[in-house]
């Protein structure tokens, strides 16, 4: 049992879990700002243009409801939702990352290549660590 505990702790510990625990809970979080983005601030004026539709009402029924059994429906409208608040999701991921790698080279120091071993080399060296080369 011990062996188990030591195990299932090396791999909580481990920085990848955490990292994607954290980024699972703040992409939850984001999803409920987004579909509320979505449902209450775009589709209303959408609505409205298109002549106060509201995509979530749009159906396909399959059966009609009767006494004894509800309807039975392709509920489109919602896909079309849904549809919606992922391309937002996605744009914004992208926004993200976009930023975070300009910033990212931004503050990568600069390398050059040495001529003679064509290893990198950070642009502030006078000799190259790999060759030793000074013609850099």
């Amino acid at each position: 049992m011990s062996s188990f505990y030591q195990e299932f702790k090396a791999f909580i510990n481990r920085g990848n879990v955490i990292d994607m625990a954290v980024g699972i809970i703040i992409g939850a979080s984001f999803g409920k700002i987004v579909n509320t983005l979505v449902n209450n601030v775009l589709m209303p004026p959408l609505g409205f243009i298109l002549g106060g539709m509201d995509f979530s009402d749009f159906k396909l029924t399959i059966k009609k409801a009767t006494e004894v059994s509800e309807a039975i429906t392709i509920d489109y409208g919602l896909f079309i939702n849904s549809l919606i608040n992922f391309l937002i999701v996605s744009c914004s991921i992208f926004l993200i990352i976009k930023g975070l790698y300009f910033f990212k080279k931004r503050t990568e120091p600069e390398s050059k290549t040495c001529p003679h071993c064509f290893m990198k080399v950070n642009h502030k060296a006078k000799r190259c660590p790999f060759c030793t080369s000074t013609d850099i």
